[in-house]
């Protein structure tokens, strides 16, 4: 099956904008003794996830903040019986339903950057009744301007497959040791190729690249032929 990387469809004039962050998120680390990584990943989201019964939550409120690598541990600790089997937890993780304003037109589907994309409730209704799988909207908290809001969910996205790129080892994309951090950066071209197994999801997240968003030909597909928009399919070359 082929598969392709999900962008924002910037020719289909929608002016749509979120100004928005997650309730939680897991803060910045200080430098790794083992890899030296600092900061966080991008692409890591968990809106479906509520924190809201988990006493420390106040600890995870200001995500912009950097710890130390046995402070995010003992954070990281705290979180894992709230998220999903599977799910990647590193510094930069956020969780719960987008919270903020927006502005302007959408279409079906809303990328606010390469690794943040929203549907409207009734697009979600209707793919979910052509049989694709791992498609899971959660309310948001946003207030919108103007007359008709759109009702727009965040998507929480399973990481599945893996991405193969020339010249890339794949000591260079393991996770570190000590940190649990990836060492990997974004594809600096659409020249790779996606690696799924035959039970992937029609839209998923790459586990070794969060930032991509990948849809399945199936997906395609239906988008395609239910005239949704938004977004558009790049199909990789390799």
């Amino acid at each position: 099956m082929k598969f392709y990387v999900v962008e924002e469809d910037r020719a289909a004039g929608f002016t749509g904008n979120l100004s928005v962050r997650s309730p939680w998120g897991f803060p910045g680390v200080t430098a790794c003794e083992t890899c030296g990584s600092t900061g966080g990943c991008a692409g890591l989201q968990y809106p479906c996830v509520d924190l809201s019964e988990l006493p420390e939550r106040t600890a995870l409120a200001n995500p912009g903040r950097q710890v130390s690598i046995e402070e995010f541990r003992r954070l990281r600790d705290l979180v894992r019986p709230f998220v999903p089997d599977g799910a990647r937890l590193e510094p930069g993780a956020d969780f719960g339903p987008p919270t903020g304003t927006g502005t302007g037109t959408f279409g079906d589907l809303f990328l606010q950057n390469p690794w943040s994309l929203y549907i409207r409730r009734e697009a979600l209704e209707r793919l979910q009744g052509e049989g694709l799988r791992g498609l899971s909207g959660c309310p948001m908290d946003v207030k919108f301007r103007g007359k008709s809001p759109p009702d727009l969910l965040a998507l929480q996205l399973k990481l599945h497959g893996r991405l193969h790129v020339d010249h890339v080892s794949p000591r260079e994309n393991a996770l570190c040791p000590k940190c649990g951090s990836s060492r990997n950066t974004q594809p600096r071209s659409q020249k790779f190729t996606v690696r799924a197994m035959s039970d992937a999801p029609d839209l998923f997240r790459l586990s070794d690249w969060p930032t991509l968003i990948i849809a399945s030909q199936r997906m395609v597909t239906v988008v395609r032929q239910l005239a949704m928009t938004g977004v558009r399919f790049i199909e990789p070359t390799t």
